[in-house]
């Protein structure tokens, strides 16, 4: 029975190792990132009123002031399910992201609550995991009852309906560990450059999650109904403060598939003794970096015992949010780290790839492989 809860935990990582694979050969066949801003709500979809305020407006001033920044840096394209205020229904905006071929889609929204509830939370799509979860899903997929013919675009979907959500996490399943990923960069950055409270990274089933074909994640930027958050995102400030941390984290998240692919040499792989670090005359030696291989991530914390990875030991993982990153091998010599990569590639880990650390913080592939950082 173990075994069994391995190989069903293990598949998120290794599901989006093939995702990883899907992007660099896209990469290859086109210059831009492309990243779809969806801005909840509009027309006659107001959205959340908490204190008065409208849900859409603040949703649509923030997705065009994160689209602003992005669209200053030429390796991105922008694309938008809504500039103005219009309806857009939910099956629609994801027929945009898909058409455009998006390598990300963000949703942005506001929250309410019956209490003074605070803080900022995004999601990823999922089954829910508590009934405030299901709530927030709830809500949000309520708008398509504002629409025409909505039982026939969503083939029967009940957005008060618990069962309902089972059916809709099956498609992004392919996607789970980019779109955790880039939930916790925007999470953490909210917490550590604005100092705003985190409720964490979480699943739930979210339509427009649904409809689309890339990684993708739904952000509540905080609670209307808080007097004090309500007040600050409704003001230019706060608007303008949470563009940038979003389009920060969009950006931190391009150039960790960066470093992913950015390979400096060729490196020959000779067999090697996993048991002992010996420095050849070939060995690349980095002072102050540690080299690891990730060999998995997922929403699911696992005993770091080699029977859980396929006979691997010199394991080590971190949470970053919710996500929890799980590592092979740890050295400063990078011909050594190669080879550890190779390892796990053939025990069958497929999404392997070598992540770098100074000082116990991660840093870009590319950062480490600096000359000035290394010896022989």
């Amino acid at each position: 029975m173990k075994k069994r809860i391995v190989h069903i935990i293990l598949l998120c990582g290794l599901m989006g190792g093939a995702s990883f694979t899907n992007f660099e050969a896209f990469a290859q066949e086109k210059d831009q990132f492309v990243v779809v801003l969806d801005a909840g709500h509009g027309g006659h979809d107001p959205g959340n009123r908490g204190n008065g305020y409208k849900e859409k407006e603040i949703a649509l001033n923030v997705v065009l002031a994160v689209g602003k920044i992005l669209e200053k840096d030429d390796r991105y394209k922008v694309v938008y399910t809504r500039k103005t205020d219009e309806f857009i229904e939910l099956h629609e905006r994801g027929k945009i992201a898909n058409k455009a071929n998006a390598d990300l889609f963000v949703s942005i929204h506001c929250n309410s609550h019956r209490s003074q509830a605070y803080g900022t939370e995004t999601f990823v799509l999922g089954l829910h995991a508590n009934n405030e979860n299901f709530n927030v899903a709830k809500n949000e997929n309520s708008v398509i009852l504002l629409e025409d013919n909505y039982e026939a675009n969503y083939d029967g979907f009940d957005p008060n309906s618990p069962e309902s959500i089972i059916g809709l996490t099956l498609m992004q399943e392919e996607y789970l560990d980019q779109s955790l990923t880039l939930a916790s960069f925007v999470q953490n950055r909210f917490k550590k450059s604005l100092d705003r409270k985190s409720r964490g990274v979480k699943q739930a089933g979210f339509v427009v999650l649904h409809q689309t074909y890339m990684p993708s994640v739904l952000i509540e930027l905080g609670f209307l109904t808080n007097i004090r958050e309500g007040k600050y995102l409704n003001s230019t400030k706060g608007q303008d403060d949470m563009a940038k941390s979003i389009s920060t984290s969009i950006i931190d998240y391009k150039e960790s598939l960066d470093a992913i692919y950015y390979v400096p040499d060729p490196v020959v792989t000779p067999e090697v003794d996993t048991t002992a670090e010996t420095s050849g005359a070939n060995d690349k030696i980095y002072e102050g970096i540690t080299f690891k291989v990730q060999i998995a991530a997922g929403s699911t914390d696992i005993e770091l015992e080699s029977f859980n990875f396929n006979g691997l030991d010199q394991l080590t993982k971190s949470k970053d949010g919710d996500l929890y990153k799980y590592f092979y091998g740890s050295t400063s010599n990078y011909t050594l780290i190669q080879e550890l990569k190779d390892i796990a590639l053939g025990k069958g880990f497929d999404s392997s790839f070598v992540v770098a650390f100074r000082n116990n913080e991660r840093i870009s592939l590319t950062d480490a492989l600096k000359p000035n950082t290394s010896s022989n």
